[in-house]
């Protein structure tokens, strides 16, 4: 018998097509006779029809499978809230790019069919665990399923700060900021300040300067299991912030600390069959194209 017998569904709470796939996908639960456990988020687009409702928490606890139907945001919120329970995301594409929401609702019914009976592709994705330190206290940690960035609070100037990888002086910089990004982050902020695209698979962590002053600093490539620590330079006068996953953000004061490791648990992240990475960097990418 599959696996899958109680599935929490979570969307994206706006946009279109967003409530129309969302009464397809019941229907499709429901037809199979299988428990379904409806996000809070759900409640904007099926008002009275929503039923009983269920924290994030509570889905966590008792989901077998969680379907995500938005964008690579919202999949990216669900996920940090997901990883630790063991519970297997898959993700029907209702965004733009979809890197990580790859199902789209044309065929969500023959590839839900295939996943439901256990015909899918399973890829773990790893978090960074981030926390912010001020002197000897710690005063916030987030997960990021993307990236963690350091960066300038509404004003359009560098800021200067020094990394430490392993405990190593690595350098200072004078830049926008910096992303530190996971293999799942690299197609996203880190791609556009011009870092490398690294593999899902990979044990690895990419450091990107944005916009840094001098040019020889560029992107560096350091191990999963590294200790990084990015430390806002005391003399630094403008203000600073650091952002987990766009979704969440801290203000920084000079000589606070960021402190970013791999989380132990990761994602897992369901993609249908013949799913193929490269295929979706074509895709997503448009390489190959004609100008």
């Amino acid at each position: 018998m599959p696996g899958f017998q109680t599935i929490g569904v979570i969307t994206k709470q706006s946009g279109p097509q967003i409530a129309d796939t969302l009464q397809t996908l019941l229907d499709l639960l429901a037809s199979r006779g299988l428990r379904v456990l409806l996000d809070e988020s759900t409640t904007p687009l099926l008002g009275p029809r929503a039923g009983e409702t269920f924290s994030r928490e509570a889905l966590a606890r008792e989901a077998d499978l969680a379907i995500v139907v938005g964008g690579d945001g919202t999949l990216l919120n669900a996920g940090r809230t997901l990883a630790d329970s063991g519970v297997p995301v898959l993700g029907i594409n209702l965004g733009r790019l979809g890197f990580l929401v790859d199902v789209s609702p044309e065929e969500m019914a023959s590839r839900l069919a295939e996943i439901l009976d256990g015909d899918y592709v399973e890829a773990p994705r790893f978090l960074l665990e981030a926390e912010v330190w001020r002197a000897d206290k710690r005063i916030g940690q987030a997960l990021a399923l993307n990236d963690v960035v350091l960066h300038v609070h509404e004003v359009v100037r560098m800021i200067e700060f020094d990394t430490f990888i392993d405990g190593q002086f690595v350098n200072t910089q004078r830049a926008d900021g910096m992303v530190v990004s996971t293999p799942t982050g690299s197609t996203a902020y880190a791609l556009s300040g011009g870092g490398p695209i690294l593999h899902p698979g990979l044990d690895a962590i990419v450091l990107v300067p944005i916009c840094p002053h001098t040019l020889s600093h560029r992107p560096i490539v350091v191990r999963g299991d590294s200790h990084i620590e990015v430390r806002v330079c005391a003399h630094n006068k403008d203000p600073a912030q650091v952002a987990f996953d766009g979704q969440a953000g801290m203000n920084l004061e000079p000589r606070d600390r960021i402190v970013i490791r791999r989380k132990h648990n990761p994602l897992r992240l369901l993609h249908p069959k013949g799913y193929d990475y490269f295929h979706i960097l074509r895709a997503k990418l448009r390489w190959g194209e004609q100008p």
